[in-house]
Protein backbone atom coordinates (compact mmCIF):
# COMPACT_ATOMS: atom_id res chain seq x y z
CA UNK A 1 0.00 0.00 0.00
CA UNK A 2 2.83 2.34 0.80
CA UNK A 3 4.35 1.51 -2.53
CA UNK A 4 1.14 2.41 -4.39
CA UNK A 5 0.83 5.67 -2.43
CA UNK A 6 4.39 6.66 -3.19
CA UNK A 7 3.85 5.87 -6.85
CA UNK A 8 0.77 8.11 -6.93
CA UNK A 9 2.71 10.91 -5.30
CA UNK A 10 5.49 10.58 -7.85
CA UNK A 11 3.02 10.68 -10.70
CA UNK A 12 1.31 13.77 -9.29
CA UNK A 13 4.64 15.51 -8.83
CA UNK A 14 5.61 14.66 -12.39
CA UNK A 15 2.33 15.98 -13.74
CA UNK A 16 2.74 19.16 -11.70
CA UNK A 17 6.26 19.64 -12.94
CA UNK A 18 5.18 19.16 -16.54
CA UNK A 19 2.32 21.59 -16.08
CA UNK A 20 4.66 24.11 -14.48
CA UNK A 21 7.09 23.82 -17.37
CA UNK A 22 4.26 24.26 -19.88
CA UNK A 23 2.99 27.27 -17.94
CA UNK A 24 6.43 28.86 -17.88
CA UNK A 25 6.82 28.23 -21.61
CA UNK A 26 3.45 29.84 -22.26
CA UNK A 27 4.47 32.91 -20.29
CA UNK A 28 7.57 33.51 -22.48
CA UNK A 29 6.93 35.57 -25.64
CA UNK A 30 9.56 35.88 -28.36
CA UNK A 31 9.93 38.99 -30.50
CA UNK A 32 10.45 39.00 -34.27
CA UNK A 33 12.67 41.27 -36.31
CA UNK A 34 11.36 44.84 -36.58
CA UNK A 35 9.28 44.65 -33.42
CA UNK A 36 9.78 45.79 -29.82
CA UNK A 37 7.91 44.12 -26.93
CA UNK A 38 6.69 46.47 -24.20
CA UNK A 39 5.62 44.92 -20.87
CA UNK A 40 3.63 47.00 -18.40
CA UNK A 41 2.25 46.13 -14.97
CA UNK A 42 4.09 44.78 -11.95
CA UNK A 43 7.75 45.65 -12.00
CA UNK A 44 7.53 48.89 -14.05
CA UNK A 45 7.66 49.09 -17.87
CA UNK A 46 10.10 46.77 -19.56
CA UNK A 47 11.20 46.69 -23.21
CA UNK A 48 12.69 43.73 -25.00
CA UNK A 49 13.77 43.19 -28.60
CA UNK A 50 14.25 39.43 -28.27
CA UNK A 51 11.79 37.93 -25.72
CA UNK A 52 10.16 38.51 -22.32
CA UNK A 53 8.13 36.67 -19.64
CA UNK A 54 4.53 37.75 -19.29
CA UNK A 55 2.62 36.64 -16.24
CA UNK A 56 -1.11 36.65 -16.88
CA UNK A 57 -3.15 39.16 -14.81
CA UNK A 58 0.03 40.74 -13.49
CA UNK A 59 1.55 41.93 -16.78
CA UNK A 60 0.28 43.38 -20.07
CA UNK A 61 2.14 42.95 -23.39
CA UNK A 62 2.17 45.44 -26.29
CA UNK A 63 4.05 45.12 -29.56
CA UNK A 64 5.51 48.18 -31.33
CA UNK A 65 6.57 48.24 -34.99
CA UNK A 66 10.02 49.80 -35.19
CA UNK A 67 10.64 49.24 -38.92
CA UNK A 68 11.45 52.10 -41.33
CA UNK A 69 8.50 54.28 -42.30
CA UNK A 70 8.15 56.72 -45.23
CA UNK A 71 6.45 60.09 -44.91
CA UNK A 72 5.83 62.03 -48.14
CA UNK A 73 5.68 65.82 -47.98
CA UNK A 74 4.34 67.38 -51.19
CA UNK A 75 3.98 71.10 -51.84
CA UNK A 76 2.61 72.11 -55.25
CA UNK A 77 0.67 74.92 -56.94
CA UNK A 78 -0.09 77.91 -54.78
CA UNK A 79 1.44 76.09 -51.80
CA UNK A 80 4.70 75.47 -53.62
CA UNK A 81 8.04 76.07 -51.98
CA UNK A 82 9.16 79.73 -52.21
CA UNK A 83 12.82 80.07 -53.12
CA UNK A 84 15.27 82.85 -52.42
CA UNK A 85 14.46 84.59 -55.72
CA UNK A 86 10.70 84.44 -54.92
CA UNK A 87 10.04 81.75 -57.47
CA UNK A 88 7.82 78.88 -56.44
CA UNK A 89 8.84 75.26 -56.85
CA UNK A 90 6.65 72.16 -56.88
CA UNK A 91 8.45 69.70 -54.65
CA UNK A 92 7.89 66.25 -53.20
CA UNK A 93 10.27 64.92 -50.55
CA UNK A 94 10.27 61.44 -49.01
CA UNK A 95 11.40 61.27 -45.35
CA UNK A 96 12.54 57.93 -43.93
CA UNK A 97 12.18 57.59 -40.13
CA UNK A 98 11.79 54.88 -37.52
CA UNK A 99 11.60 54.39 -33.78
CA UNK A 100 15.09 54.41 -32.35
CA UNK A 101 16.03 50.92 -31.18
CA UNK A 102 16.70 51.73 -27.54
CA UNK A 103 14.49 50.90 -24.52
CA UNK A 104 14.32 54.56 -23.49
CA UNK A 105 13.13 55.78 -26.96
CA UNK A 106 10.63 52.93 -27.27
CA UNK A 107 9.20 53.75 -23.84
CA UNK A 108 9.07 57.46 -24.78
CA UNK A 109 7.15 56.74 -28.01
CA UNK A 110 4.83 54.31 -26.22
CA UNK A 111 4.05 56.86 -23.55
CA UNK A 112 3.57 59.76 -26.04
CA UNK A 113 1.45 58.25 -28.82
CA UNK A 114 1.00 54.58 -27.90
CA UNK A 115 2.36 51.41 -29.41
CA UNK A 116 -0.39 51.03 -32.03
CA UNK A 117 -0.25 54.63 -33.27
CA UNK A 118 3.54 54.48 -33.39
CA UNK A 119 3.33 52.45 -36.60
CA UNK A 120 0.19 54.06 -38.09
CA UNK A 121 1.07 55.97 -41.26
CA UNK A 122 -1.60 58.64 -40.98
CA UNK A 123 -0.71 59.24 -37.33
CA UNK A 124 2.92 59.72 -38.28
CA UNK A 125 2.05 62.18 -41.08
CA UNK A 126 -0.12 64.26 -38.75
CA UNK A 127 2.66 64.17 -36.16
CA UNK A 128 5.57 65.23 -38.43
CA UNK A 129 3.95 67.04 -41.40
CA UNK A 130 4.21 70.51 -39.86
CA UNK A 131 7.80 70.01 -38.69
CA UNK A 132 9.01 68.67 -42.03
CA UNK A 133 7.13 71.33 -44.04
CA UNK A 134 8.64 74.09 -41.91
CA UNK A 135 12.09 72.66 -42.47
CA UNK A 136 11.49 72.69 -46.25
CA UNK A 137 10.39 76.34 -46.13
CA UNK A 138 13.34 77.36 -44.01
CA UNK A 139 15.96 75.65 -46.13
CA UNK A 140 14.33 76.51 -49.48
CA UNK A 141 14.52 80.22 -48.69
CA UNK A 142 18.33 79.98 -48.79
CA UNK A 143 18.44 78.77 -52.41
CA UNK A 144 17.54 80.33 -55.76
CA UNK A 145 15.38 78.04 -57.87
CA UNK A 146 18.14 77.18 -60.34
CA UNK A 147 20.62 76.68 -57.49
CA UNK A 148 18.08 74.50 -55.69
CA UNK A 149 17.59 72.44 -58.84
CA UNK A 150 21.33 71.97 -59.37
CA UNK A 151 22.32 71.44 -55.69
CA UNK A 152 19.92 68.78 -54.51
CA UNK A 153 22.47 67.03 -52.30
CA UNK A 154 23.28 70.25 -50.45
CA UNK A 155 19.57 70.99 -50.11
CA UNK A 156 18.89 67.52 -48.69
CA UNK A 157 21.81 67.77 -46.24
CA UNK A 158 20.57 71.10 -44.88
CA UNK A 159 17.03 69.69 -44.48
CA UNK A 160 18.36 66.84 -42.32
CA UNK A 161 20.46 69.28 -40.30
CA UNK A 162 17.46 71.55 -39.72
CA UNK A 163 15.09 68.75 -38.69
CA UNK A 164 17.69 66.91 -36.62
CA UNK A 165 17.93 63.20 -35.98
CA UNK A 166 16.23 63.04 -32.53
CA UNK A 167 12.47 63.33 -32.93
CA UNK A 168 10.98 62.38 -29.52
CA UNK A 169 12.01 58.76 -29.75
CA UNK A 170 12.05 58.64 -33.55
CA UNK A 171 15.16 58.99 -35.67
CA UNK A 172 15.38 60.45 -39.20
CA UNK A 173 17.52 58.12 -41.30
CA UNK A 174 17.44 59.95 -44.62
CA UNK A 175 15.35 61.97 -47.07
CA UNK A 176 15.08 61.96 -50.85
CA UNK A 177 13.87 64.64 -53.27
CA UNK A 178 11.47 62.71 -55.46
CA UNK A 179 10.16 65.61 -57.59
CA UNK A 180 11.32 69.19 -58.14
CA UNK A 181 10.03 71.49 -60.87
CA UNK A 182 9.07 75.11 -61.34
CA UNK A 183 5.46 75.88 -60.45
CA UNK A 184 3.50 76.64 -63.65
CA UNK A 185 2.85 80.36 -64.06
CA UNK A 186 -0.90 79.81 -64.33
CA UNK A 187 -0.89 78.46 -60.76
CA UNK A 188 0.66 81.63 -59.35
CA UNK A 189 -1.34 84.47 -57.76
CA UNK A 190 -0.43 87.75 -59.41
CA UNK A 191 -1.93 89.65 -56.45
CA UNK A 192 0.62 88.04 -54.15
CA UNK A 193 3.79 90.11 -53.81
CA UNK A 194 6.09 87.12 -53.83
CA UNK A 195 4.24 85.48 -56.71
CA UNK A 196 4.27 88.78 -58.63
CA UNK A 197 8.05 88.91 -58.28
CA UNK A 198 8.26 85.31 -59.38
CA UNK A 199 6.01 85.94 -62.41
CA UNK A 200 8.15 88.92 -63.40
CA UNK A 201 11.33 86.89 -63.19
CA UNK A 202 9.81 83.93 -65.05
CA UNK A 203 8.63 86.19 -67.90
CA UNK A 204 11.99 87.95 -68.05
CA UNK A 205 13.97 84.73 -68.08
CA UNK A 206 11.68 82.96 -70.54
CA UNK A 207 11.69 85.99 -72.86
CA UNK A 208 15.49 86.04 -72.87
CA UNK A 209 15.59 82.31 -73.42
CA UNK A 210 13.11 82.63 -76.30
CA UNK A 211 15.23 85.37 -77.90
CA UNK A 212 18.34 83.26 -77.46
CA UNK A 213 16.57 80.18 -78.76
CA UNK A 214 15.33 82.17 -81.77
CA UNK A 215 18.87 83.43 -82.46
CA UNK A 216 20.17 79.89 -82.23
CA UNK A 217 17.39 78.64 -84.52
CA UNK A 218 18.03 81.39 -87.06
CA UNK A 219 21.77 80.77 -86.88
CA UNK A 220 21.10 77.11 -87.45
CA UNK A 221 18.92 77.90 -90.46
CA UNK A 222 21.61 80.24 -91.83
CA UNK A 223 24.29 77.62 -91.36
CA UNK A 224 22.15 74.96 -92.99
CA UNK A 225 21.28 77.28 -95.91
CA UNK A 226 24.92 78.27 -96.31
CA UNK A 227 25.95 74.63 -96.34
CA UNK A 228 23.23 73.85 -98.88
CA UNK A 229 24.37 76.74 -101.11
CA UNK A 230 28.02 75.70 -100.84
CA UNK A 231 27.09 72.12 -101.58
CA UNK A 232 25.01 73.21 -104.59
CA UNK A 233 27.83 75.41 -105.86
CA UNK A 234 30.28 72.55 -105.45
CA UNK A 235 27.93 70.22 -107.29
CA UNK A 236 27.48 72.74 -110.13
CA UNK A 237 31.24 73.29 -110.36
CA UNK A 238 31.82 69.55 -110.49
CA UNK A 239 29.12 69.18 -113.14
CA UNK A 240 30.72 72.03 -115.08
CA UNK A 241 34.13 70.35 -114.89
CA UNK A 242 32.56 67.07 -115.91
CA UNK A 243 30.83 68.70 -118.91
CA UNK A 244 34.07 70.47 -119.91
CA UNK A 245 36.01 67.23 -119.66
CA UNK A 246 33.37 65.41 -121.70
CA UNK A 247 33.38 68.12 -124.39
CA UNK A 248 37.18 68.18 -124.38
CA UNK A 249 37.22 64.43 -124.81
CA UNK A 250 34.66 64.68 -127.61
CA UNK A 251 36.79 67.32 -129.36
CA UNK A 252 39.90 65.21 -129.03
CA UNK A 253 38.05 62.20 -130.39
CA UNK A 254 36.69 64.34 -133.27
CA UNK A 255 40.20 65.69 -134.00
CA UNK A 256 41.64 62.20 -134.00
CA UNK A 257 38.86 61.03 -136.32
CA UNK A 258 39.42 64.06 -138.59
CA UNK A 259 43.16 63.41 -138.74
CA UNK A 260 42.59 59.76 -139.48
CA UNK A 261 39.99 60.65 -142.12
CA UNK A 262 42.36 63.23 -143.67
CA UNK A 263 45.14 60.68 -143.77
CA UNK A 264 42.80 58.19 -145.37
CA UNK A 265 41.65 60.79 -147.92
CA UNK A 266 45.23 61.76 -148.62
CA UNK A 267 46.21 58.18 -149.23
CA UNK A 268 43.10 57.64 -151.33
CA UNK A 269 43.83 60.76 -153.43
CA UNK A 270 47.44 59.74 -153.80
CA UNK A 271 46.42 56.30 -154.98
CA UNK A 272 43.85 57.83 -157.28
CA UNK A 273 46.45 60.28 -158.59
CA UNK A 274 48.87 57.44 -159.23
CA UNK A 275 46.16 55.50 -161.04
CA UNK A 276 45.21 58.58 -163.07
CA UNK A 277 48.83 59.24 -163.96
CA UNK A 278 49.27 55.63 -164.99
CA UNK A 279 46.11 55.86 -167.13
CA UNK A 280 47.27 59.12 -168.72
CA UNK A 281 50.68 57.66 -169.38
CA UNK A 282 49.07 54.59 -170.93
CA UNK A 283 46.78 56.77 -173.08
CA UNK A 284 49.73 58.87 -174.20
CA UNK A 285 51.75 55.82 -175.10
CA UNK A 286 48.77 54.46 -177.04
CA UNK A 287 48.35 57.79 -178.86
CA UNK A 288 52.07 58.02 -179.56
CA UNK A 289 52.02 54.49 -180.91
CA UNK A 290 49.06 55.43 -183.09
CA UNK A 291 50.88 58.59 -184.27
CA UNK A 292 54.02 56.61 -185.02
CA UNK A 293 51.90 54.15 -186.96
CA UNK A 294 50.21 57.01 -188.91
CA UNK A 295 53.56 58.61 -189.54
CA UNK A 296 55.01 55.40 -190.86
CA UNK A 297 51.97 54.93 -193.07
CA UNK A 298 52.35 58.50 -194.36
CA UNK A 299 56.02 58.06 -194.97
CA UNK A 300 55.36 54.86 -196.88
CA UNK A 301 52.61 56.48 -198.93
CA UNK A 302 54.83 59.45 -199.82
CA UNK A 303 57.61 57.15 -200.69
CA UNK A 304 55.38 55.08 -202.97
CA UNK A 305 54.01 58.15 -204.86
CA UNK A 306 57.45 59.69 -205.53
CA UNK A 307 59.22 58.94 -208.99
CA UNK A 308 61.81 56.32 -208.80
CA UNK A 309 64.98 57.53 -210.62
CA UNK A 310 67.54 55.11 -211.69
CA UNK A 311 70.07 56.90 -209.66
CA UNK A 312 68.70 59.71 -207.57
CA UNK A 313 70.81 62.71 -207.35
CA UNK A 314 71.92 64.37 -204.20
CA UNK A 315 69.41 67.10 -204.77
CA UNK A 316 66.54 64.66 -205.17
CA UNK A 317 67.52 62.86 -201.97
CA UNK A 318 67.73 66.16 -200.16
CA UNK A 319 64.27 67.24 -201.40
CA UNK A 320 62.78 63.93 -200.35
CA UNK A 321 64.35 64.24 -196.96
CA UNK A 322 62.91 67.78 -196.57
CA UNK A 323 59.42 66.62 -197.50
CA UNK A 324 59.61 63.79 -195.04
CA UNK A 325 60.92 66.14 -192.35
CA UNK A 326 58.11 68.58 -193.02
CA UNK A 327 55.48 65.85 -192.79
CA UNK A 328 57.00 64.68 -189.53
CA UNK A 329 57.04 68.27 -188.22
CA UNK A 330 53.35 68.65 -189.05
CA UNK A 331 52.58 65.43 -187.21
CA UNK A 332 54.68 66.55 -184.29
CA UNK A 333 52.89 69.90 -184.06
CA UNK A 334 49.50 68.15 -184.07
CA UNK A 335 50.68 65.87 -181.29
CA UNK A 336 51.92 68.90 -179.31
CA UNK A 337 48.41 70.31 -179.31
CA UNK A 338 47.39 67.16 -177.41
CA UNK A 339 50.08 68.01 -174.69
CA UNK A 340 52.05 64.81 -174.69
CA UNK A 341 54.23 64.00 -171.77
CA UNK A 342 58.01 64.36 -171.78
CA UNK A 343 58.34 60.67 -172.39
CA UNK A 344 56.16 60.95 -175.49
CA UNK A 345 58.23 63.89 -176.75
CA UNK A 346 61.43 61.93 -176.29
CA UNK A 347 59.85 59.01 -178.10
CA UNK A 348 58.77 61.35 -180.95
CA UNK A 349 62.25 62.84 -181.26
CA UNK A 350 63.78 59.43 -181.28
CA UNK A 351 61.43 58.30 -184.04
CA UNK A 352 62.11 61.47 -186.03
CA UNK A 353 65.81 60.93 -185.68
CA UNK A 354 65.42 57.43 -186.93
CA UNK A 355 63.51 58.69 -189.96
Amino acid sequence: MLESLSLSIVIMLAVFAIGLIVFVIKMYHKAIQGEAMVRTGLGDTKVSFSGIFIVPVIHKLEVMDITLKTIVISRTGSEGLICKDNMRADIKVNFFLRVNKTPEDVIQVAQSIGCKRASDHSALESLFDAKFSEALKTVGKHFDFVELYNSRDDFKRQIIQTIGTDLNGYILDDCAIDYLEQTPIQNLNENNILDAEGIKKIIDLTAKQKVQANLIEREKQKTIKKQDVEAQETILELEKQLAENEEKQKREIANIKSREFAEMEKVRHEERLKAEKARIATDEEVKIAEQNKDRQILVLSVASNAPTPSKPSVWSRHACWKRTRKSASCLWRRSRKRKPSKKSARTYRASSASV
